[in-house]
């Protein structure tokens, strides 16, 4: 899943960035309006993070432009400002959620979880491949009841393999889903993770590699 951070304070920026790449996000940065504008008309964010308070101007004004544009990517606005006009006033701009600084990254990695699951179809909270189970809620894996140990990232393009069993994904559609702009796409993460995938899940290997176009996990579908 893969969020924008539109905030200005550049350490604070780093630090949720950092924070939500390691609960298995991927995420971008924006330090103003216009670049966070820019970076949402160009790539597809499960959610947005947005400070009040940017260099030019309040980003209520932003979603609410992106409302009336019938952009539905959802809205976590994030700031210091927290009266109960305040929250009001984010909401009747469209804001999802409205979280009030000084705050906790875990309250905050469970609200952005919350609203990217909200934004994306309905998913059963258990995810079943031949032996191979995904539970969304407690983020564990098992193979034949065995529970294995998977980093952030490694869950995460499982997840995305798991949620389209039987389709293939090229490598694009897992850069995109599960990276963020601070990889290169010309690289071989995609690859690199696929192989830790393969080692950790064992024999019978349950991951197909299409040559050229990409990786399916699962009977065709």
């Amino acid at each position: 899943m893969r969020v924008l951070v539109v905030e200005d304070d550049p350490d604070l920026g780093v630090t949720i960035a950092a924070g939500l790449r390691g609960a298995g996000f991927a995420a971008d940065r924006a330090e103003s309006l216009a670049e966070a504008d820019l970076k949402a008309s160009v790539n597809a964010y499960d959610c947005v993070i947005a400070d009040r308070g940017m260099p030019d101007g309040d980003a209520l004004a932003l979603i609410k432009r992106w409302r009336g544009a019938g952009r539905p990517v959802p809205v976590l606005v994030l700031t210091a400002l927290g009266t109960v006009d305040d929250r009001v006033s984010g909401f009747e701009h469209g804001a999802d959620d409205y979280l009030v600084k000084p705050f906790a990254m875990t309250e905050l990695t469970m609200r952005v979880r919350a609203l990217c699951r909200r934004g994306q179809p309905p998913r059963l909270p258990e995810l079943v491949v031949e032996d191979l189970t995904l539970d969304l809620p407690s983020r564990r894996v098992r193979r034949a009841g065995v529970l294995l140990t998977l980093t952030a990232k490694e869950f995460a393009v499982l997840e995305t393999l798991m949620a389209r069993a039987g389709q293939v994904l090229t490598r694009s559609e897992l850069i995109e889903s599960c990276w963020d702009e601070m990889s290169d796409p010309m690289s071989n993460v995609v690859d690199v993770v696929i192989g830790q995938l393969r080692r950790k899940l064992g024999s019978p290997d349950l991951i197909t590699s299409l040559r050229g176009v990409g990786y399916r996990i699962g009977a065709p579908a």
